[in-house]
């Protein structure tokens, strides 16, 4: 059953099928409602989408790539919030949004689901502008907005300023006295895993990498960079048992995300250490978790930054299309003067 069988059987042009899916207002009442009812009667389930995509030039879906597996959309409270933002512009245009996992766990980056997306737009999280996603996008003719800061003068993003975020940080804790400073990073291994030692240079997730920028630029003494997993509460409170467990354990831990840094607040809690008597801890974010603990942290508007993307994905001709929204460090109860 087509269209033009449809049409035939009602006696009528096969644009006037198609009006009664895509533009019911151009339809009487009644003629939609025998066209739709003889649709049902004869087992044809409307215009194939693919299909209308190709006529029309446009998907009507935006994609989100992410960096994490999908359930983290889900799950993950910085996700949650710019998702929901993003997904409120959207939708006000009749537009869906495609949550696309990017696997990072192999050798060669897995593009495939770029390469099959019906989608007109395309935002990356926390990864470089020259991503090999990045320039499938480009190669099919899909609109790019950033999430990161981009030098390319034609490029959209909606950004905060990550490295100064870290120098914040730094700052503060300098300030306070601290010279044996623990970071506490995101990588792709399970969560509350082996904690693994790292160089501050295989940091390759944007965001972390310019916040780790910033607090080694404003810090002094030791910075140490560590990792016991992916993004979340278990590999910040692996993180915090493995380092206070050692004969010199840090007078500050941060987590370059609020979910590191609360993890490490709760394994410090459940150690018998009293923060930030004992040891200071500093998140990035804000997130909703991070107030009701008192976590010291950088805040930025998540949920703006969601809806900024949003606009620049449906519509390009929005502007401006570079957009730096700003950040404040937020001192709370988990920060104070490094023990002597």
């Amino acid at each position: 059953m087509t269209v033009k069988t449809l049409a035939a059987a009602l006696g009528v042009s096969p644009a006037t099928v198609s009006n009664a899916y895509n533009r019911p207002d151009q339809l009487s009442a009644a003629l939609r409602e025998r066209i739709l009812a003889k649709a049902a009667e004869l087992g044809y389930a409307g215009p194939d989408a693919a299909g209308r995509a190709l006529r029309v030039g446009r998907s009507e879906a935006v994609g989100v790539l992410l960096t994490e597996r999908l359930s983290y959309a889900f799950s993950d409270p910085f996700a949650v919030e710019f998702l929901s933002g993003l997904s409120e512009v959207v939708e006000q245009h009749g537009v869906s949004v495609l949550l696309m996992p990017l696997s990072l766990s192999e050798d060669e980056p897995d593009v495939r689901s770029v390469q099959r997306a019906s989608i007109d737009a395309l935002t990356i999280l926390s990864l470089p502008a020259d991503h090999p996603a990045g320039a499938v996008a480009k190669a099919r003719g899909i609109r790019l907005v950033s999430t990161d800061l981009v030098s390319d003068p034609d490029g959209s993003w909606v950004a905060i300023d990550d490295e100064r975020a870290g120098v914040l940080v730094g700052e503060h804790l300098t300030g306070l006295g601290h010279h044996d400073v623990a970071v506490v990073v995101d990588t792709n291994a399970p969560a509350g895993g082996e904690v693994v030692e790292l160089d501050a240079d295989v940091v390759t997730f944007v965001d972390y990498a310019s916040r780790l920028r910033g607090l080694r630029q404003s810090l002094t003494g030791r910075v140490e960079v560590i990792s016991a997993g992916h993004n979340a509460l278990a590999s910040g409170a692996a993180a915090a048992r493995w380092l206070m467990h050692r004969p010199e354990p840090p007078t500050a831990i941060v987590g370059l995300s609020d979910v590191l840094a609360l993890g490490a607040l709760t394994a410090l809690t459940d150690l018998g250490y009293a923060v930030p008597t004992d040891v200071s801890v500093c998140g990035f974010d804000d997130i909703a978790a991070a107030g009701q603990n008192d976590l010291t942290t950088v805040a930025q508007p998540i949920g703006e930054r969601g809806r900024a993307v949003g606009r620049l994905l449906v519509d390009p001709e929005a502007a401006p299309r570079q957009v730096l929204l700003p950040i404040e460090l937020v001192v709370r109860a988990s920060t104070g003067p490094a023990p002597h």
